[in-house]
């Protein structure tokens, strides 16, 4: 006879706003992130047991950060925590807090490296506030708790992103204003559902977990310590190559062809830049020679674009790889990946 366990929602925090705190509860701006610990957050949420419907509540604090400075370290440790506990039966699902500033690039990163057939089988829902913990009227309890059920819905799966009550796939998933609390968009790919009255309303399928990914991704970023270095470079009037070949310096003092000394031993040479075009794709000619010299030094280029909506349509005089619809920040986590396995 079949064992049988109390099913179990794991909830692991990494600090940002949601964990906030300011000297005023009318301070949503000024606030100091990461100062609330998980078992605190979550205590401050209604009505979470009626949701859990007798599942248990497993919380752990991963890190407490401020997003914007999150790191490679921190983003290994979280993947790790994350594919060892959808790997247990009683788990159902997983929710992360975080900040929002890189909460996209964060989805985006869980979503290309942890184990296919976990995502096919339970969710990973990313959580966030706009307000500190103690404002006023906090956003975080109830984000939360829609996190919560998304994470316990039949069916669920896949890396998702829950805010304002709108559920938005990793893949298309982007932080669109400053300080309004539905802060996050999926653009022109639009979102997965809602969580109304709580309950979630599917507006599209759960989203699949990536078919072209070598299944060894969690394995290299657990084993890799120094990740690929890749840069972002923006397309603008009048932009020039400048950035670029300061970029490549260490990587040009490195080429064994050259004559010039080799970079310093803490130096991380390039491996790879990411440039948000102009519309689709377009980059100043001045730009595009830069880029040629650094793709004839060895470093991958890719093309992405700085506008919200929209993908790159490769043409057929297109010189540089496009991002295949990722955004430039997600573009650079992709990028990062591949050279890795490589």
């Amino acid at each position: 006879m079949a064992t049988k366990f109390i099913e179990k929602v794991v909830v692991l925090a990494t600090g940002g706003t949601i964990a906030g705190s300011a000297a005023s509860v009318m301070d949503n701006i000024g606030y100091t992130a990461a100062q609330v610990g998980v078992s605190q957050l979550l205590a401050a949420v209604p009505g979470l047991n009626q949701v859990l419907a007798g599942r248990t509540l497993v919380a752990e604090q991963v890190a407490q950060i401020d997003s914007k400075d999150m790191s490679s370290g921190v983003w290994r440790q979280l993947a790790l925590r994350v594919s060892h506990h959808l790997a247990q039966d009683d788990v159902t699902g997983i929710v992360i807090t975080h900040g929002t500033d890189t909460l996209e690039e964060t989805a985006y990163f869980l979503h290309a490296v942890l184990p296919a057939q976990q995502l096919a089988a339970k969710p990973v829902v990313l959580t966030c506030a706009m307000r500190p913990a103690f404002s006023l009227a906090p956003d975080g309890p109830q984000n939360i708790r829609d996190a919560v059920v998304v994470a316990t819905t039949t069916g669920a799966c896949g890396v998702l992103a829950v805010c304002a009550g709108t559920v938005h796939a990793a893949v298309h998933v982007q932080k669109v204003h400053t300080y309004q609390l539905d802060a996050f968009s999926s653009g022109d790919a639009g979102p997965v559902a809602y969580v109304e009255a709580s309950a979630v309303r599917l507006v599209q399928n759960w989203p699949p977990a990536p078919v072209n990914r070598a299944s060894s991704a969690i394995e290299i970023v657990a084993l890799v310590r120094q990740w690929p270095r890749v840069e972002i470079v923006m397309n603008y009037a009048g932009a020039g190559g400048a950035l670029v070949d300061a970029l490549l310096a260490p990587v040009a003092a490195a080429d064994p062809q050259g004559q010039t000394d080799p970079p310093l031993a803490s130096a991380s040479p390039l491996r790879g830049l990411v440039v948000a075009g102009t519309g689709n794709g377009t980059i100043h000619q001045d730009l595009e020679a830069a880029l040629r010299r650094a793709r004839a030094l060895g470093v991958r280029v890719v093309r992405s674009t700085r506008c919200a909506e929209g993908r790159v349509l490769a043409t057929d005089s297109s010189e540089f790889e496009d991002s295949e619809g990722l955004s430039p920040v997600k573009a650079r986590v992709a990028l990062m990946l591949e050279l890795m396995q490589a």
